[in-house]
């Protein structure tokens, strides 16, 4: 079998900050409902939501990795 190059994340985002992101992305995405226009608005309060739903659920922030943050735990 041929070994592939799997990209691998590793989280750089702590838990306390996962469960906070979590939180602003459902208040986001309830926003965009509730007082934003169905137009472009709306899609990027819905983006918005989106990004920090995903980074929360994930644990890597690529805006974070970029500015320096370190990965959590051990170093395989």
């Amino acid at each position: 079998m041929e070994s592939r190059n799997v990209l691998h994340l590793k989280r750089n985002v702590p838990l306390w900050e996962r469960a906070i992101r979590l939180c602003l992305g459902a208040i986001a995405a309830l926003g965009a409902i509730y007082f934003l226009p169905s137009g472009a608005l709306g899609v990027l309060g819905f983006a918005v939501a989106a990004m920090l739903g995903a980074t929360a659920i994930v644990g890597f922030c690529p805006a974070c990795a970029m500015l320096g943050r370190r990965a959590i735990g051990p170093l395989k």
